[in-house]
This record gives C-alpha cells, structure tokens and sequence, in this order.
C-alpha cells in the first residue's frame, strides 16, 4: 500500500470537522453485531485495530479516527483482510459519538473502550482540542454499561495524567488500582506504543472500570 503523508494533527474544533458523521448500516457493516463492542477512540491507522479483530473473531471493533486520508487507508487494510467484525470510520468524536451509540440500538451494548496515544496539544491555549473533554466523558458514562472499560495509554506523562483526572472526576467511573500498569491488557500494539517500548522509553497505562 502506497504511503500517504498526512499531518501530525488537525485541529478538531475546525469548522470542517463539526459535522456529525453519516450513519451506516450496523447489520451491513458487522457480520454479527449481536458480538460485544469495542471501540478505539483515534485509532489512526487501524493496525492495533486489525490485529484485536483477528486476534479476538468474537468481538467487534469500531475505529474512529479524524483524519480522513488515515481512514481510506484502515479501510483499505480491513478490506484486504476480509474482517467482517471490524470497521473503521471518519469521525470526530466529541461531535459523533452520541449519535452512534443512539444508532446503536438494541444490539450488545458498548464494552469496551481504548484511546491510545492521543495527540498532547502541550500549549494550555490548545488544550480544549484534546480529545477526552468533560462532554465526552459523560456520554462514555451513559453508554457503557456497569463492568465496562476505558482503556488508557500514552508516551506522555502531562497527556496521561489528564485523562485519569478526567475520568477520576466522575463518579460514574472506577480506576482499577492507583498506579500505571505495567504492561498493555491488549494482544495487539499499536504503532506508537512499539516504537517507544523499542526506545526503552515508558507508556504510561490505565484501566477504569464503569460503576
């Protein structure tokens, strides 16, 4: 597959980004969407993505990803591969998400979420375009059911310990154990986490648990 350059980061709050993103055909889209969910909050190229989905055939797996020339490619790689409980989507997350788990339906409810490595936006001013804000925090409360999980990672200590803030300022949400894990809960690395294991350099990892 033919290498695409895309840029680090786009800027979510952009207008090009607001809006909410079309809706599939769940029934189309998964061979079995009656399996469990798991969702990967900025999967950039679906390779972390590919491998749970092969690796584990009686999950699901929804990649959501802002950068549209990232998802041509995970869709290309999940259709090269053949994976009918995988499917990768152009989405901006703080804008969509309610609207696909409302779309969702009757069918198993969202499991499982990750959001791994996600861009840092050190400056203070550009903070509000991290990801995980207070909204998003809330519909991930709304949606999971009791026992589900939100999985975090990241290279950057700063990027971490905001998300684990975050989620530590709802109730609704349980941190399993006080410190980093020491390893990933997943089969599968993503690019990034590979890469810095490789440099001998840490992640920093941890697991909250819906109440």
């Amino acid at each position: 597959m033919a290498v695409v350059r895309v840029r680090q980061h786009v800027n979510p709050l952009s207008q090009k980004y607001q809006a909410p993103v079309a809706i599939p055909d769940w029934s189309q889209v998964y061979s079995n969407p009656q399996q469990p969910l798991h969702i990967d909050i900025g999967c950039g190229k679906g390779i972390f993505l590919l491998q749970m989905a092969q690796c584990q055939p009686d999950w699901n797996f929804l990649g959501l990803e802002i950068r549209r020339p990232v998802v041509d490619q995970a869709q290309k790689r999940q259709q090269e591969a053949g994976l009918s409980n995988l499917h990768v989507m152009f989405c901006n997350v703080n804008i969509s998400f309610e609207h696909l788990m409302q779309s969702w339906g009757d069918r198993n409810p969202l499991q499982q979420v990750s959001i791994q490595f996600p861009d840092p936006w050190f400056k203070k001013r550009h903070q509000k375009r991290r990801v995980l804000q207070p909204e998003l925090v809330s519909s991930l409360a709304k949606w999971l059911p009791p026992g589900g999980q939100i999985i975090l990672q990241s290279d950057v200590e700063e990027v971490a310990i905001d998300m684990v803030d975050r989620l530590s300022e709802n109730p609704n949400f349980s941190r399993q154990g006080q410190r980093w894990l020491p390893e990933s809960p997943f089969l599968a690395q993503t690019d990034r986490e590979r890469v810095t294991l490789e440099k001998g350099q840490p992640v920093y990892r941890a697991i909250f648990q819906r109440q």
